[in-house]
């Protein structure tokens, strides 16, 4: 009972500020400050008040009951469910890194980019084939480093995220006061007038709530700190409070600081490849320091999506596999080798990921495209894996009566089960309406529609391959 209690040690402070950190990244105010503009101000406080807060607050309970699973969601829908729904749930969260893996070697190019040239000519120059192909290198040399360990990488990890922590306080901090230190005029005009903050809820205007829920997503990881708190049932809503007030404030005054060095109704075409980087480029030249702030920017996004990439691409794929069941995975792919390494898995993963990086520069021309769909495409499949997350709460809220829990988001199920409901039919929602190509159709059909092809088929095919690994272990048992 000691040990228990001792390790009981972290108040609603400690989770809110681990939280933060594993949760939000400068990144999520650019790319959404891109597609929404200063409007997105609102947009994220709706998100923090009917997605974000309860979404937190049900994987609190969801962690709290199933506190000894290792598995996350896969391990609460197995106690849930079934096993071929915790297959599944397992699968997904593995499958939908995929294009994420894709993604990071651009980030990292681009950050190199930056750091030589000090300017975003990279993104804007370099035909789209020539940076997949060097992405396609980068990546199978991080297969390669994943396969043997990356213990050094994680430390420095850790170091430049704490930079990049420091990067996206220093930004909001700089950016914000700008205007009144060194007399910068706002890009934007009228943000004094409440008019330029509120969205019109078009067609146009659903199609972007993806990369808002792509960038409050991801509360699962906060599941195993729920049972070290002191008193879950008081300290963990407080600490997700909490959280919520700090990211909603950093999203604010982030989305506030770009629209006072962007102009909202005339945002650059490459905002989401070089937003941070020319944000960071222009304080500097306000503040009288030049490019330091671009390189450490740089350095910092560099090491954190190098560790990330090499983390991605081993630990999603041993969550998959560690709790293998061979009625619905073959026991090739879960083969592993002296080194404890997964080896068929990592050519699936590879091979996976390369398709991603090759196919789309056939059909998408420029590297600030390529990198805008990608970034697009993240936000369509990613928050899949949240949808497991709200059906293993929906089935808790069914069998509450069975599970006890420290932690209690709402004490009636059937109003738990509405929650939950509600997450799962807007995340649905948001994934299926990202799938709409955020380019203008006049500008360009062939690549509109190629896009919206790619954006259709890609989790389309994700979930097919789910079905196929079940059919194959089927048929090795039936012939052992």
């Amino acid at each position: 009972m000691e040990n228990t209690e001792s390790s009981r040690n972290l108040r609603w402070f400690n989770i809110a500020l681990i939280s933060f950190t594993a949760v939000w990244g400068l990144n999520n105010v650019m790319n959404n400050f891109a597609q929404q503009g200063l409007v997105v101000i609102v947009s994220w406080v709706l998100m923090m008040l009917f997605y974000f807060i309860p979404y937190t607050l049900m994987v609190g309970q969801l962690g709290s009951t199933f506190q000894d699973a290792d598995g996350g969601v896969s391990s609460w829908m197995k106690s849930l469910s079934t096993s071929r729904l915790a297959y599944f749930a397992a699968w997904t969260y593995w499958i939908v890194h995929v294009p994420y893996l894709a993604q990071k070697p651009q980030t990292i190019l681009i950050g190199f980019s930056w750091l030589f040239q000090n300017n975003g000519d990279f993104v804007n120059q370099t035909p789209s084939y020539i940076v997949q192909g060097l992405s396609l290198v980068l990546f199978l040399v991080f297969v390669w480093m994943a396969s043997r360990g990356v213990a050094t990488l994680n430390r420095i990890a850790s170091i430049a995220g704490t930079g990049m922590f420091i990067m996206s306080m220093l930004f909001i901090v700089l950016g914000v006061t700008a205007p009144f230190i060194t007399n910068t005029p706002f890009a934007t005009a009228n943000m004094n007038q409440v008019s330029t903050y509120i969205p019109k809820f078009n067609f146009n205007y659903f199609t972007t709530i993806s990369m808002l829920v792509f960038a409050v997503g991801g509360a699962e990881k906060i599941s195993p700190y729920v049972n070290k708190t002191k008193n879950p049932s008081r300290e963990f809503p407080l600490g997700m409070i909490m959280l919520a007030i700090m990211v909603a404030i950093s999203a604010i005054m982030g989305s506030f600081a770009m629209g006072i060095l962007f102009d909202a109704n005339n945002i650059p075409t490459d905002l989401m490849a070089n937003g941070a980087y020319e944000a960071f480029q222009m304080l500097g030249n306000y503040f009288h320091i030049g490019n330091l702030l671009v390189w450490l920017f740089a350095i910092s996004n560099v090491l954190t999506s190098a560790a990330a990439l090499a983390i991605s691409i081993d630990a999603p794929l041993r969550i998959f596999l560690n709790d293998a069941d061979d009625n619905y995975i073959p026991k090739a792919l879960s083969f592993k080798n002296s080194r404890d390494v997964a080896v068929n898995g990592y050519k699936l993963t590879a091979l996976l990921v390369s398709i991603i990086i090759i196919v789309p520069a056939l059909g998408i021309g420029g590297m600030n495209d390529l990198y805008t769909w990608l970034m697009n495409l993240n936000s369509i499949v990613m928050p899949m894996r949240y949808l497991w997350v709200f059906a293993a709460y929906m089935l808790l809220q069914k069998q509450i009566k069975n599970f006890k829990s420290d932690y209690v988001f709402v004490k009636n199920p059937k109003v738990g089960f509405m929650f939950g409901l509600w997450c799962f039919l807007f995340t649905a929602f948001a994934c299926i309406l990202g799938t709409v190509p955020k380019m203008d159709y006049s500008a360009n059909p062939t690549t509109w529609w190629f896009q919206l092809i790619m954006n259709i088929a890609t989790p389309l095919i994700f979930i097919a391959l789910g079905f196929i690994l079940p059919m194959i272990a089927r048929r090795q048992k039936k012939t052992a």
